[in-house]
This record gives structure tokens, sequence and C-alpha cells, in this order.
């Protein structure tokens, strides 16, 4: 029913070859309807059914299915009908891994300290990826490896996703030999619980970079990150840095910090975009480089264009020519017809493809900016740093800059980017629509 009515936006007639009806058509679209309500109510039919199995095992303690590191799922066979039950069984070289995750944390060591050391000794997560401080905090909160089924966590994951936290989920003795003692498990879930405490922040950094710059190791984004230096007389310092995002959530043994100071970065930044909008020489090799690279992209689909403009004028003189040979009864009726068919179906494609490729640069000549029109949306900018607030300076800045490259922890390279309905939506003026001009003072 979706693909039908997305075709049908597309003004695309969908037919089908096994069943007897057409979409473009009330009864055929009737009869589609009554199908997809017929298959709708089976699938939620399934659905209702296995979810009440599931729980059901799970309340019983059996493993309804996953990956988990430490575990790896066998099938047993139980009772008179030899039904086969999924079941875990311990993987020890694994097991041995969730043992030193579970002891590093009653020790006191904290997410990302557990991750770096973990990844340094070549660990893997379950699908052989790096451990991040999400997945070593997953780890320790998951009953499993106490000897416990937890079901039901989340309900209608697909459209709520985190927000339909079950308050109530199924938590069961299962069937399976737990890897950590229930002493090791109360420590840890302890500790966790005296970390949740929320604290109140020494420093609220505004950051209005993140997400911009560009690792130069590894290519990841930047995110924010400080540090607090203790003074001789006792004074505290805070500095304020962008580091790699990977380095942060997985260690040092995926990538390196590379940080690079705060200030210095969003100073560089501002006073960057106003060099270029006071400096008509730097704004015109801006705008020229960027033209340069749009044009850049459009010649292959030029050529292909030319390509075809001869293949028409091609087709059209054979046309012609099989016209004479029938004149000169060289060829029959059929024969002329049939290749006449031919040809008129080779030219209708090439066309087809021509009217794509003209939309496509038509479109393409459209991202093609003038000079007064990139100093107008700077100078704008240039007065909203000033004036909007932490969020709105973020949307400006990814709006107008596409990616910040970082080297040797100095900013190399800030790549511009602009488009017309970013104008139009965030700095015009103001019109009936409210949506229009919302960062505009």
């Amino acid at each position: 029913m979706k693909i039908v009515e997305e075709l049908g936006q597309l003004r695309i007639t969908f037919r089908s070859f096994s069943e007897n009806f057409e979409t473009e058509t009330a009864m055929g679209k009737f009869a589609l309807q009554m199908l997809g309500a017929v298959g709708d109510l089976e699938r939620n039919t399934i659905v209702y059914n296995t979810r009440m199995i599931m729980k059901q095992r799970a309340r019983s303690g059996q493993w309804n299915g996953g990956k988990v590191l430490g575990y790896r799922s066998s099938q047993a066979v139980r009772g008179q009908r030899h039904r086969r039950d999924s079941t875990q069984e311990i993987v020890p070289e694994e097991a041995a891994i969730v043992r030193k995750i579970f002891e590093l944390n009653a020790s006191g060591k904290g997410l990302k300290g557990i991750a770096n050391q973990i990844n340094r000794e070549g660990h893997t997560t379950k699908r052989g990826n790096a451990f991040s401080t999400d997945s070593i905090k997953q780890i320790i909160l998951n009953p499993v490896y106490v000897g416990k089924i937890r079901y039901l966590q989340h309900e209608n994951w697909n459209e709520r996703r985190r927000k339909g936290k079950n308050a109530s989920p199924i938590l069961v003795n299962g069937g399976h030999v737990p890897i950590i003692s229930e002493e090791l498990w109360g420590k840890v879930q302890l500790l966790q619980k005296s970390k949740a405490v929320i604290t109140s922040r020494t420093f609220d950094g505004k950051y209005t970079l993140t997400g911009l710059m560009r690792c130069p190791q590894c290519g990841a984004a930047m995110v924010a990150s400080r540090t607090v230096n203790k003074l001789k007389d006792g004074s505290r310092i805070v500095r304020s840095y962008y580091s790699c995002g990977n380095f942060k959530c997985k260690g040092s043994s995926v990538c390196s910090a590379n940080s690079v100071k705060a200030d210095y970065a969003e100073s560089f930044v501002y006073q960057r975009i106003k060099e270029v909008i006071y400096n008509e020489c730097i704004l015109a090799d801006v705008i020229t480089a960027m033209n340069k690279h749009h044009k850049g992209n459009t010649t292959p689909l030029q050529e292909e264009l030319k390509s075809i403009h001869q293949k028409v004028e091609s087709i059209e003189s054979k046309r012609q020519k099989y016209f004479g040979l029938f004149e000169d009864e060289l060829v029959d009726r059929e024969t002329l017809a049939n290749r006449l068919e031919e040809l008129k179906a080779e030219k209708e494609r090439l066309i087809a493809r021509k009217s794509e490729i003209e939309w496509e640069l038509s479109n393409d000549s459209s991202q093609l900016v003038d000079f007064e029109y990139v100093r107008a949306i700077l100078g704008q900018l240039d007065q909203l740093l000033f004036k909007a607030s932490t969020e709105q300076i973020k949307s400006l800045l990814h709006l107008v800059i596409k990616q910040i490259s970082v080297k040797n922890r100095k900013i190399e390279a800030i790549e511009l980017n602009f488009d017309k309905d970013m104008q139009k939506h965030f700095l015009a003026a103001p019109s009936d629509d409210e949506s229009e001009g919302l960062f505009l003072f």
C-alpha cells in the first residue's frame, strides 16, 4: 500500500500480473485496499501471538534470542515431543572479558577507562567492533550476566524508540549459567546508582562548532571536552577543547585526542567569516571555486547530452534512408514498418534520457551562486553571531559551513556551503509565513 501510494505521487500507475486489479481505476484501488486490509489483519494476528509466546517464554526463564557477549545460542531437545528450545551456553574467552569489565568497574574504574584498557588489549565486541563507553555500560547493566532473563524493557521500539521504556519489564531467573556472582553484580549496580545522581555543571561552554570540525586522524566529528587544572594557589582553571569523538568515546587505542582549543577555533572561524565578507578578493575566490566545482560535476552530463543529439540525428537519417529503399522497392512494407518501429522506440528512449539530463543540468545550474548573494548572506550572519542564542548560532553555522578541517591542532580549511532554501527559510525577510526568516533580528 505504501509503495502504491508513493508511486501514485510520482504519477506512476501500479498494475499486478498475478492479481486482476489496476490502481488507476476505483474498483482496482478498492480491491488492493481490501487485500491490504486482510494482509494487515493477518500480520497483526501473527505479531500478537508471537509476542504472547515470547512473553510466556521469558516468564519461564527461557531465552528469546539476541547476541550477547559471553554467551552463544544452542539448541536443546526438551520433552517427549522432542521440542527444540534455544538456550545460552558460556563462551569462555568472551566470559573472561565480561568478568574483567565488571571487576574493573567494581574497583572504581570509569566507563572510558575500561573501554580504553579493553581496546588496548585487543578485545572486540560481539560484532567485532571496538568497545565504547556505551557498550561497556550496556554490559554492566545487563542482568543476563547474573543468571537472569530480562524481557520487554522497551515496547513498540519501531515507533517509540527509547520513549517506550517499560517501567516494569519481565525479570526472572533464567535457565543459563551466570558469568558473575551476585555479590559482584550488587557492588557494580550500587556504584552505577551513585554515579547516576545529577550534579551541577561547573562550566557551561557554547561549543558552537560541534559536529563541523573533523578529526584529522580518523575523520570522526570532534566533540566538546574540557580539562580542570589546579593551580598552586589552590584555585582551578577550566580549559575548553574540541576533541575527537572516537577518542572520547572509545579511548586512545582507537584514535588520539587531537584537541583544538575552543576559544581559538571559534574566534578563528568568526574572524575568517568577517574577512570573507569585507575582503572582496577573498570572497570572489571562494565563489569562483564553488561554482567551478558545480560546473565540473556537469561535464559528464553535457558530454552525454551531446552524444544523444548525434544519435537522434543519426536515427532521423536512417529513417530517410529506409524510405528511399522502400521507394526503390529494395525493402517490402513489413520490413519497413518493423524497422521504423525499432527506430521510433530507440528515439523515444533517447528523448526521455535527454529530458532527464536537461532537468539535472538546470537543477545544478540553480546551485551556482553570485557575488552579491553570498555577501548578503554572510553579512547577515556576521550580525546574527553577536545577537543569536547558542542553539541559533550552531544552526546558522551548520547552514553555511559544510565542514572544518583540522591539522596539527590548528584549523586548516573551512568549506562553505550555500543553498537557496537556507536563505529563504532562515535569513530572508519575514513574510506572512512565520517559518520564514527565523533568525532575522
